[in-house]
């Protein structure tokens, strides 16, 4: 017994560490759904006048309707689409009586020209985002010819002298020259639980087969090496 009692423990007590791991991360899936389900709620909320005040934490999201006219130049945030390839995000300065912030009007393909801003009065219906996308290996935009390679809020409301404020266009609200719409949605926001608890679980499985082979490995009858030994002598002896 003594032979298999460390290892037994030591093996028990590893597996259920490890499957205690994989139990964890489903109940962080559990909670990570619920999450994106009051995200994707608040997301498809009615829309609402754009706050006076807003919230980086409390309004994250929320759905806001806005009337005014896009105004200025528009910049250029580089970004990928699966299936789209390569193109821009356009940025754009919009006034709102007296209040002046950011439009991020939707993609277009690297390949064609940015479309002339329209001058007319717009309603526009989108959700507030914060972005954070910009970090130590983000390289500094080329001002010059307005081309950006994150949606830094701060730069680009210094930029186009506006609010630190953005509104993400929900749809086509208005006739836009082939761009299309980068709607807000839970899709970017990671949940990787699932895949986690598998590991842990496989983790807790591996660990377990390991135990029960080292246990029948010191439970087997282990040979005298010096039967042979003996036996050969024996041999001799008799020839």
């Amino acid at each position: 017994m003594r032979r298999i009692l460390l290892p037994l423990i030591f093996g028990l007590l590893g597996t259920a560490v490890l499957a205690s791991l994989g139990v964890w991360q489903l109940q962080r899936l559990a909670w990570k759904e619920s999450v994106l389900s009051e995200i994707e709620a608040a997301i498809d909320a009615d829309p609402v006048p754009l706050p006076d005040t807003p919230d980086p934490e409390r309004d994250r999201y929320l759905p806001v309707w806005a009337e005014g006219h896009l105004t200025g130049p528009t910049l250029r945030v580089l970004v990928s689409q699966k299936e789209k390839g390569a193109g821009y995000r356009l940025i754009t300065a919009f006034e709102s009586g007296k209040r002046r912030v950011l439009i991020d009007r939707g993609f277009l393909p690297v390949d064609r020209p940015v479309p002339e801003t329209p001058v007319r009065e717009l309603t526009v219906i989108g959700n507030l985002l914060w972005p954070d996308e910009v970090d130590g290996y983000t390289p500094d935009p080329d001002r010059e010819t307005g081309l950006w390679f994150a949606r830094d809020l701060p730069a680009l409301a210094a930029e186009l002298g506006t609010e630190p404020l953005l509104i993400v266009l929900r749809d086509e609200t208005f006739d836009d020259a082939g761009v299309s719409p980068l709607p807000v949605s839970s899709a970017g926001i990671p949940n990787d639980h699932l895949g986690y608890a598998v590991q842990w679980f496989g983790m807790a499985l591996i660990w377990l087969v390991m135990t029960g082979i080292l246990i029948y490995r010191n439970l087997r009858p282990r040979e005298d090496p010096r039967k042979g030994t003996t036996a050969g002598a024996k041999k001799g002896e008799t020839t």
